[in-house]
């Protein structure tokens, strides 16, 4: 994963990470739920490539097995069905 790229990408994404004062202390777990829940196609894919898609799945994945989630039902669903495709094609 390219840490510093990534990054990058927050900071040009602003309306995503409102609530956040300082973006370099963002987890990898807070950037996958702000571009999968309020982010477009093209934030997701470019997360897809700076993390990869094993991991954004992975960190998805972990989220959506907790008992209190962040992700709206169509959300969840929605990439639960592109990661069930898409990893295993």
């Amino acid at each position: 994963m390219r840490r510093n790229e990534l990054l990058d990408l927050v900071k040009t994404k602003p309306y995503l990470f409102w609530d956040v004062e300082n973006l370099e202390s963002l987890s990898d777990e807070a950037i996958v739920e702000a571009i999968l829940s309020r982010g477009d196609f093209d934030d997701f894919l470019k997360l897809i490539e700076l993390m990869g898609m094993e991991r954004v799945a992975e960190i998805f994945y972990k989220q959506i097995s907790r008992k209190r989630k962040n992700y709206s039902k169509k959300t969840e669903n929605y990439f639960r069905l592109f990661f069930e495709r898409y990893l295993d094609a």
